[in-house]
């Protein structure tokens, strides 16, 4: 099994301490996996076996578990009061009714080290957060990054690594794909399974979608329009003109769904001088650019907005927050930040064409405060520092090589 240190670093920096370990994603992510790696941390660091209570909830040995009272019974009777601590790993828990308070009453009654995984927003819902005020933590799972994919499609440390970013682009991260990529067809159907899956499973099923159509129609919208400013009322005119009659709030409604399930993400634009957040104009990204693929094919590919894409997933990855840069009329394609530290991005294929370079620059160079600037591209090199803006390759960008 792969490792993604990333990951299992956080969980093994957590061991021990004195609150619940949530980990949620968009299924097939590889929160399962993690699981299972870190159960093999656990027993080589010297824990035994019979401390390890492992549940996964979407097995049919578990699917009798269906509240929280039968859920508590079956893990306090595997405990013994022999045992200092046991270490309880409980996959997509969300599947068990009210299963937060079975969780609160074993932080109290005994003596245990607790790890969930989730493929669904609400897991930490309200209720959740008032059960456990101040004692749990979310680790976010996402798909591979390239500098992971790499290493799950084991190239070669001499290649060149922009050889393998076609692939990535196009079949995103979920790490079943580096095992599929002998046969084109096998991967389009393992990506059309997931997003039925997701749909059914995680939106449609769970938030009783009474037209599961026009939700899929929303979406593909979305994928249509990776990185492109969109609001409920483009969305539900464009779905109106093509014969499927719906509101703004519903569509709405169906955006949130999808960002519950963690397939889109929902990047708000901040104006940089009013120093606010604005209401409108948002732009949604995919979780994977596999996923957008499936959906919208490569007929709707904009280059430039799905390096966009893999940008704006990599900042998540790296702990930043995430927003559009609204500087007067000019756009900032993303704000990061991060405690103290802010990142001003531009993401584009090229910057060769002095023209297409001077529209990029425009926005960074009508920022007036001296955080860091930086304008991501394919190019190998246009300029190293222009005007205190930094020029950086995207494949180096995400290797961590600059």
């Amino acid at each position: 099994m792969r490792k993604r240190d990333y990951y299992l670093d956080q969980l093994v920096a957590y061991q021990n301490r004195p609150f619940v370990k949530v980990i949620t994603g968009m299924r097939r992510c590889g929160k399962s996996s993690l699981l299972s790696l870190f159960e093999e941390h656990l027993i080589s660091s010297g824990i035994k076996k019979t401390q390890i209570i492992r549940m996964n909830f979407e097995s049919m040995a578990y699917d009798h578990i269906q509240e929280y009272h039968e859920l508590y019974s079956k893990i306090t009777e595997r405990m013994s009061p022999n045992e200092d601590r046991y270490y309880l790993l409980l996959d997509e828990i969300q599947l068990v009714k009210s299963w937060e308070k079975t969780v609160n009453s074993l932080l109290v009654d005994t003596n245990v080290d607790i790890y969930l995984t989730g493929s669904n927003a609400f897991l930490l819902s309200s209720e959740l957060s008032t059960l456990l005020s101040g004692r749990y933590v979310e680790i976010k799972m996402l798909p591979l990054s390239f500098k992971e994919y790499l290493d799950f499609i084991d190239a070669p440390v001499t290649s060149d690594p922009e050889v393998f970013f076609p692939n990535y682009l196009l079949y995103g991260g979920l790490p079943t794909i580096p095992m599929l990529l002998d046969n084109v067809e096998t991967v389009a159907a393992f990506l059309t399974g997931i997003y039925s899956t997701v749909i059914m499973k995680d939106v449609v099923q769970r938030n009783q979608v009474r037209d599961a159509a026009l939700l899929d129609s929303v979406l593909r919208f979305l994928a249509a329009n990776v990185g492109n400013i969109v609001s409920t009322k483009k969305i539900s005119d464009y779905l109106t003109s093509s014969g499927r009659k719906t509101t703004s709030d519903t569509i709405d409604n169906y955006l949130r769904m999808l960002e519950s399930a963690f397939i889109v993400y929902r990047v708000n634009r901040f104006d940089l001088k009013g120093k606010q957040f604005l209401k409108t104009q948002e732009k949604f990204y995919m979780v994977d650019t596999g996923i957008r693929y499936s959906l919208a094919g490569q007929r709707n590919a904009d280059y430039g907005h799905i390096l966009e894409n893999v940008i704006f997933l990599e900042l998540l990855r790296r702990g930043y927050e995430v927003s559009i840069g609204k500087v007067g009329s000019l756009k900032i394609d993303f704000v990061a930040t991060k405690a103290d530290e802010k990142i001003y991005y531009q993401v584009a294929a090229t910057i060769m064409d002095p023209d297409t370079r001077a529209r990029e620059l425009a926005p960074l160079q009508a920022i007036k405060d001296n955080y860091k600037k930086v304008i991501l591209t394919m190019d190998k090199m246009v300029f190293s520092d222009y005007e205190g803006i930094k020029n950086v390759n995207i494949i180096d960008f995400l290797l961590l090589l600059s």
